[in-house]
This record gives C-alpha cells, sequence and structure tokens, in this order.
C-alpha cells in the first residue's frame, strides 16, 4: 500500500486562494527555468472554481525536450523546493513528477513533459471539461470525498478510484473539444 504523506487523505473545500498561489509559482518557476519553460500550466481540482480538492497545486511545465529537462531543469527546481521523484517514470512514462513542500502533506505536485505527449492535452482537456461543465465537476468532487474517507492514507487506493471517472470524462472532454474546434 502507497501511504500518503503526513496521514489521512484530506479533500478540502474549494480555496479561492488557489489561482493566486498557483500564479505566484508559476513567476518563481518562469524565472528560475527561462526558456526552458514554454508553458506552465494550473491543472488538477485546484484548477477548477468551485471543485473540492487535496490542498495541492497541480503545475504543468512544457519543454521542447524532456531529455533537456532532465539535464537543464531538475537542478533549478530542487532550488525552489522541489523534490524530484524518479521512481514515478514507470507510473508517469514520458514525465518528470515533482513534489514540494514538507514530506506530506505536499503543497505543490509539478509535471514536466512535452505539450505534444498525450498527457499534456489529456490534463489540459479534463481541466478545460470540468470548468465548462459544473455538474461534471460536482461529480467527481462527490467521488473524490467518498474515496478520501474510505482509502483512508492509500493513495494508491483514492487515485485507483477516480481512474474510471478521469477516464471517461477525459473521453468525453476530447470529444466536447473536437466538436467545438479544439477550444
Amino acid at each position: 500500500m502507497e501511504k500518503y504523506g503526513a496521514g489521512s487523505i484530506v479533500v478540502s473545500d474549494y480555496d479561492p486562494n488557489w489561482p493566486a498561489l498557483f500564479a505566484q509559482e508559476r513567476m518563481r518557476i518562469g524565472s528560475a527555468l527561462g526558456a526552458s519553460a514554454l508553458a506552465i500550466e494550473h491543472v488538477g481540482s485546484t484548477a477548477v472554481p468551485g471543485l473540492p480538492s487535496k490542498p495541492i497545486i497541480d503545475l504543468l511545465i512544457g519543454v521542447a525536450s524532456l531529455e533537456e529537462a532532465r539535464q537543464r531543469c531538475i537542478k533549478p527546481l530542487e532550488g525552489l523546493g522541489y523534490i524530484y521523484m524518479p521512481e514515478y517514470a514507470s507510473w508517469l512514462p514520458g514525465e518528470l513528477f515533482f513534489r514540494k513542500g514538507p514530506p506530506g502533506p505536499w503543497t505543490h505536485h509539478l509535471h514536466m513533459t512535452e505539450p505534444s505527449h498525450p498527457r499534456w492535452e489529456a490534463l489540459v482537456a479534463f481541466r478545460d471539461y470540468l470548468r465548462a461543465h459544473p455538474e461534471a465537476a460536482r461529480a467527481y468532487a462527490d467521488i473524490k470525498r467518498d474515496l478520501a474517507a474510505a482509502s483512508k492514507d492509500n493513495i494508491g487506493a483514492y487515485r485507483n478510484g477516480k481512474s474510471a471517472f478521469v477516464e471517461e470524462t477525459t473521453a468525453k472532454a476530447r470529444a466536447w473539444r473536437a466538436a467545438a474546434g479544439d477550444r
């Protein structure tokens, strides 16, 4: 069982400060990475107004080359307090994953990938769909709260419990984007 940070999984009510926390972190990362960061997006539940979430800001960083990023970006991000998690490569292929904050609860997750990688489009499409479809966001909130209560500190069970909803909603999001001409 993969344990969650410092104890039980907590899904908090939406915090209107989350976008400002993202913007602040985006500025710090942009300064540290310079031209290596092609784009910095706020993804995950904290990026969806009104959506309850684990209070962790998820950032998606686009880089031209993951191999180049491995050489140039890890040290500057470590200087900002991020911890590179190479063991996540098998779970998140084509991505560099970092955490920031005390060893649980984490305050930030950073996902770094090339914008052409399918995960980039999936994360952005899922976020945009939830922003535009409050009923889907409410359904996701209910699932997350139920899973947090049932999973206690088992983050693997929590993550796996959400996967069917995330996959189905991402498929809907892709169809929605395609129908609208890629929003």
